[in-house]
């Protein structure tokens, strides 16, 4: 019994008996035929020295003997083994004629009649006992796969062994033996073979992820028919392919095919049966003690125990934990468990320290001039991972021309015991911006800032793949300041600053934002849909509702990239002026400074940008913007729009670079707009 990696097939060896020769050797051939049969004897029975003639083209025939081989059926199609052996009766006569040899020289005469032919006269196709095959389409098969074995052809052994592989490897035998036999009319030669069995059934072992539908639909067409080892091979590849494709450790480990027609699959599925941290130390690489939690790093984990693993999953997992910003690196290591088709998975981590001070700068869009236009300092203090569990803790201060603002921001990326992934955010903050966006600057050069103390608590949760959601409550207490920082309620023109009428507007806003991301890259799409409500708790508190939103588009043509992006929003009720949506800008309509559009209750800006590349990391961009207030400016407390005359919409086109950066790309564009205006525009990161 000879067992392939995969298949059992049963395989034998059979002594073909000759007719004995003719008495009259009156030919070269007859000859031949005749010293054959003494070289087949002589190998029967070793302590008798053959006799043959040198020149015997047969010589070759009595050495032809294939050995079993076993084959993977992954990597190779299925072979099943066959033996050839030629013999002849013994008889006491036949060691008493012709010629004796010399045993000297044996082996190389037999190599050389390896190469010597033999005409046969007759080929037939049969079964193991000489008949003919009950199915005829078998026998075509058979026939068909024959290359050099015709009809009054002249054959070698080598080319006799190469069409016994042949019939073999057209899947529908498990054996074939050549058989030669001596007739008045010459040699004939006849392949008995042995036909596979009719498929009638299938049993899978240990395929506990494959779904049965894949392996209905593989075997399907095979139901009633004769079994054909290389279409078995080809489904056995297929089922090994869609492990692969998933990255499953799995695969087909073993195939029976049993007496009625009966095949059984067994398929090894490595299951994970543990998974252990293990930190390393950053310079040494040695296991030492983490300060994250193992539990906190678990449950970032999507593969659990129990599941087949998957490389796939893994990777993914890998990343997850990177992204969680506590680790320098991260890796997952199977290895095999004490228990036969399960693994261990070994998760090795490298932590980055923790926490720390920074100090840096930056540009704000809100100031457009004075010689420190746009400048920012900021001072912060931030540890990543309070009490090992990844929370987040962020004291920051930034401050500059007229910007200031001190914000103390708690994170809790996942709620624990929640399994939805909830993340919980606390804000405090109180910030001071310039007013310029709405009311723009002062008719005596003098400015205004806008004043806000925010405290909050947001919760954001993946709502399906792709998607996020947030849902908050925020209380703000806002208004406006002059540049000695006294508050006012009244700008230049007489308008008003606040919607109460007095120093400040208070309000309590739920917020619900809603987040579609494509692959995360700036050319993918994008969008995001955001609604605040103001609920009136206190009879002075506001009560409006504000909707906004986003979509961004990107195609790639050829080596550049078309971006289409499109935003608008509208608000109803009794809002504050400077909640006002503000129109032109660095990230808005370019050309234009930043507000000088229009502000009003509703607006639409759309974008069109195409970026190709240059140099290294440096993009050229063409580009071209447009906004409108969709004449709601006058709708807003004050018309602080229209008291500065601005247009309401406009548009603006012109071109740039970029640059990537570890800040995000750095971009340095000029603009021009509708009214023969030039300007430059820096910003760093994506557009809104």
């Amino acid at each position: 019994m000879h067992r392939n990696d995969g298949v059992c097939f049963t395989s034998s060896s059979f002594k073909i008996p000759l007719s004995p020769p003719s008495q009259t050797l009156a030919s070269p051939l007859s000859r031949a035929r005749h010293s054959l049969f003494q070289l087949l004897h002589s190998l029967r029975n070793r302590s008798l020295p053959p006799t043959t003639s040198t020149h015997s083209p047969l010589l070759c025939c009595s050495s032809l003997s294939l050995t079993a081989q076993t084959y993977n059926l992954v990597n190779a199609p299925l072979l099943c083994s066959a033996s050839l052996a030629l013999s002849q009766p013994y008889s006491p006569d036949s060691t008493q004629s012709g010629s004796e040899v010399p045993q000297k020289g044996q082996s190389t005469t037999t190599g050389r009649y390896d190469e010597e032919r033999v005409l046969i006269s007759e080929v037939l196709v049969r079964n193991k006992d000489g008949e003919e095959l009950e199915r005829k389409d078998l026998e075509m098969e058979a026939l068909t796969a024959l290359k050099a074995c015709r009809a009054n052809s002249a054959l070698t052994v080598r080319e006799v062994q190469e069409d016994v592989h042949r019939i073999i490897d057209s899947g529908y035998f498990s054996s074939c033996m050549p058989v030669a036999v001596d007739t008045r009319d010459g040699i004939r030669l006849v392949f008995q073979v042995e036909p596979n069995q009719e498929f009638h059934g299938l049993v899978c072992e240990g395929a506990n992820v494959l779904p049965s539908k894949f392996l209905e639909d593989a075997f399907r067409d095979g139901h009633g028919k004769v079994v054909n080892l290389k279409r078995l091979d080809e489904v056995i590849n297929s089922i090994n392919g869609w492990y692969m494709e998933r990255g499953l450790f799995g695969l087909v480990s073993g195939v029976d095919i049993f007496s009625g027609g009966i095949i059984r699959l067994q398929v090894a599925e490595a299951e994970v049966k543990n998974i252990s941290i293990r930190f390393l130390d950053r310079k040494t690489g040695e296991p030492t003690k983490g300060k994250t939690k193992p539990e906190t790093i678990l449950r970032q984990l999507t593969t659990k125990k129990g599941q087949v693993y998957s490389m796939l999953q893994g990777k993914r997992d890998v990343d997850t934990v990177s992204t969680m910003g506590l680790m320098a690196d991260v890796s997952i290591i199977p290895q095999p468990a004490g228990d036969a088709g399960k693994v261990d998975l070994v998760m090795n981590v490298v932590e980055r320290p923790s926490g720390g001070f920074s100090a840096g700068g930056g540009i704000s869009s809100g100031i457009t001039s004075g010689p420190l236009s746009g400048l920012i300092g900021s001072f912060a203090y931030s540890h990543r991972n309070l009490f090992g569990r990844n929370q987040k803790l962020n004291i920051s201060l930034e401050r500059g021309q007229i910007d200031s603002i001190f914000r103390i921001n708690y994170t809790d990326p996942w709620i624990e015991g929640d399994d939805k992934r909830t993340s919980r955010t606390i804000i405090i903050q109180n910030s001071r911006t310039p007013g310029t966006l709405v009311h723009g600057n002062q008719h005596d050069n003098s400015s205004l800032s806008i004043g806000r103390v925010t405290a909050g608590i947001e919760f954001s949760r993946p709502l399906r793949p792709k998607w996020s959601g947030t849902a908050g409550l925020i209380f703000q207490h806002a208004g406006a300041r002059d540049e000695k920082g006294n508050p006012i309620i009244k700008d230049f023109y007489g308008s008003p600053l606040t919607a109460s009428g007095k120093p400040y507007d208070d309000m309590l806003v739920a917020k619900f934002e809603c987040v579609y991301t494509g692959s995360g890259d700036q050319g993918s799409s994008m969008f995001a849909f955001n609604m605040e409500q103001g609920l009136p708790v206190m009879p002075e508190w506001l009560f409006f509702n504000r909707v906004n939103a986003r979509a961004r588009k990107g195609v790639e043509i050829g080596p550049t990239r078309l971006l289409l992006s499109l935003s608008g929003g509208k608000v109803v009720g009794n809002f504050s002026p400077h909640e006002a949506f503000a129109i032109g800008g660095t990230n808005s309509v370019r050309g234009y400074e930043e507000g000088a559009v229009g502000s009003g209750r509703s607006y639409v800006v759309g974008s069109s940008e195409v970026s190709f590349p240059m140099l290294g990391p440096v993009e050229g961009v063409i580009f071209a913007d447009y906004g409108h207030d969709l004449w709601s400016g006058p709708s807003v407390p004050g018309d602080p729009a229209g008291a500065r005359y601005k247009p309401g919409s406009g548009y603006g086109y012109g071109f740039g670079i970029r640059v990537d950066s570890p800040l995000g790309p750095l971009r340095l564009e000029y603009a021009f707009n509708d009214r023969q205006a030039k300007r430059f525009h820096f910003g760093v990161g994506h557009r809104n």
